[in-house]
């Protein structure tokens, strides 16, 4: 697939887990449509356990009752996809999606239903059935709903490949695939295998591999399978886990390039976790968001919504279509962090890119608990001359000579279009 900048969506999970429904799915693809597919929001994905037909929490239920077609393969639960009634799966959710300008997504386990090995029903196509291919020594550690595919096996070839002639009838244009990227090497060979029936299904798809953190030392692997990796376990609105994202984002930095992407994961904003209380919201704080966000677009790394987003406040929409920050997202290159030091007490990081428009990117972030004033010197950007700077969240724009002088709040961010004059 010709993918040159990171996927753009919502994600039901952050806000909903296993427990989305298709009125919920269509009046976020509604808001999205919109509000936000102007500034490059696309994706309408739908996360785990869609085939429950009681799914009701965030939790997953386990050993569930799923919904499964005759071939072994998992279909949506009528009960909460209604338009899935008569064999037609998510076909009709999915053409909702499409008349509405965006694309639409679901996210899947890694492997075969146990209850398809425990019945021992057919796959299509073959002779052959689910106990015949089916791995049960793969099992995934936190959910119960699959058995992972021996790859070996003849007949697993098939099944794969008929999971992915039904996504692409249903007319899929994404797919997050689980229980796939942390553990290695024992699926490997299966991620290679259900990659290959992805590419030959006859409809482009992106594929997301989840969860993290990915093993560094297989990015060519993904890079080969995927378009984008997990870098890191589920990723909430904690400042603990948004400073450590710093580091993994610098070490898969290089990684990033046409048509694959390092994921840091969903962006936790506006209302989350609404199955265990309808008002909760986002923890990080507005300086804490603005930093996450400047992260992800610097770095390149999908940017996949998690709240709610009829609940959306007028801050999370700014957030969300600063189009000088988006533009970033879409036109950074070669990202890299250039320094990480303590200045005035406080830890500050610097990242810059090149922009494939012309000129650089910059973004310096106060790791610390105090507001402070810094300076950047140009040299540490490699730039000796004279320079226009632009700070992309304000607009404000000035000249620079030998350096750059800037405020940053505690947990906050500044990011910098750059160019000579």
């Amino acid at each position: 697939m010709n993918l040159s900048k990171a996927p753009m969506g919502w994600n039901s999970w952050d806000c909903y887990g296993a427990s989305v429904d298709e009125d919920t799915v269509r009046k976020n693809a509604d808001f999205m449509a919109k509000h936000l597919k102007q500034y490059g929001w696309e994706y309408i994905v739908v996360d785990i356990q869609w085939s429950a037909p009681n799914a009701s929490s965030h939790e997953y239920e386990p050993f569930a009752d799923l919904c499964m077609d005759e071939f072994s393969r998992l279909v949506p639960a009528e009960k909460r996809f209604p338009s899935a009634a008569d064999g037609k799966g998510f076909a009709p959710l999915a053409e909702y999606v499409h008349s509405l300008g965006l694309k639409f997504g679901i996210h899947i386990m890694r492997g075969i239903p146990r209850q398809a090995v425990h019945k021992n029903t057919p796959i299509k196509g073959t002779d052959k059935t689910a106990r015949q291919i089916a791995k049960t020594s793969s099992i995934c550690q936190w959910n119960t709903d699959m058995y992972g595919v021996d790859p070996a096996r003849e007949g697993a070839k098939e099944y794969y490949d008929s999971l992915f002639e039904l996504y692409a009838s249903w007319g899929v244009d994404f797919i997050k695939v689980d229980d796939i990227c942390r553990e290695m090497p024992h699926e490997e060979t299966e991620l290679v295998m259900l990659s290959n029936s992805l590419k030959s299904c006859g409809r482009e798809m992106i594929l997301s591999l989840s969860p993290g953190p990915a093993l560094l030392e297989k990015a060519e692997l993904y890079k080969q399978t995927s378009n984008m990796w997990r870098i890191t376990d589920d990723f909430w609105d904690k400042w603990e886990l948004l400073y450590a994202m710093f580091e993994r984002a610098e070490k898969w930095c290089t990684h990033t390039g046409a048509g694959h992407f390092p994921d840091a994961d969903m962006l936790p904003i506006g209302p989350i976790l609404q199955d265990y209380d309808k008002s909760n919201r986002t923890k990080f704080t507005e300086n804490e968001q603005v930093t996450m966000m400047t992260l992800w677009s610097i770095f390149r790394s999908p940017l996949m919504i998690g709240g709610e987003m009829t609940g959306f406040d007028d801050f999370t929409m700014k957030l969300l279509t600063n189009e000088a920050i988006l533009k970033m997202h879409s036109n950074a290159r070669h990202s890299h962090q250039v320094w990480r030091k303590t200045i005035g007490g406080s830890e500050y990081i610097l990242w810059t890119s090149a922009d494939c428009e012309g000129g650089q990117y910059a973004a310096v972030f106060n790791a610390g608990d105090v507001e402070d004033e810094i300076e950047i010197p140009l040299a540490d950007l490699e730039l000796y001359d004279s320079v226009k700077v632009c700070e992309l969240w304000s607009g404000e724009s000035f000249s620079a000579d030998k350096a750059i002088h800037v405020k940053v709040g505690s947990h906050g961010a500044k990011a910098f279009g750059i160019t000579l004059k």
